[in-house]
């Protein structure tokens, strides 16, 4: 949360989303962040986009910074998709690099490796991820069935 003179005063023509934004004085920016032992802050992700799978929360920047670790990965995107058992199952669709390879098992199997077993994606596709006019990757656009 942030408070100020600098800081908007709501959204244009949208006075719902600015009363969720703006309470108390205080804009809640939706931003997840950690705080670490000498009072520094680390933004980890945005509370939209967090994963719940069996009840734990997955963010999914913390999985997307593990496939792009990968040599092959040229870019990722991680999500939620609906999952009966487990509520939310963690799912990514991923672009390799120019001659690169690389199978959904063997980045699952990387994944799986270096972060908690309920973290890694189950579910992984390869395609062209959408991207807005800054080249800002657009999850909200990702079509993906299970």
């Amino acid at each position: 949360m942030i408070r100020g003179e600098n800081v908007m005063k709501g959204y244009w023509d949208a006075p719902e989303a600015t009363a969720e934004a703006m309470r108390g004085g205080w804009f809640h920016t939706g931003d997840l962040a950690t705080r670490d032992a000498d009072g520094y802050y680390f933004i980890v992700d945005r509370v939209k986009d967090m994963i719940i799978r069996n009840g734990f929360n997955v963010y999914p920047r913390e999985v997307e910074e593990v496939l792009y670790a990968h040599p092959a990965v040229a870019e990722a995107a991680v999500f939620g998709i609906p999952d009966p058992v487990h509520g939310e199952e963690i799912a990514a669709l991923v672009t390799l690099k120019r001659d690169a390879t690389a199978t959904a098992e063997e980045l699952r199997d990387f994944v799986a490796n270096q972060i908690a077993a309920y973290k890694y994606p189950r579910v992984i596709r390869f395609g062209i991820l959408p991207k807005g006019p800054t080249g800002k990757i657009l999850k909200r656009e990702i079509t993906f069935d299970a």
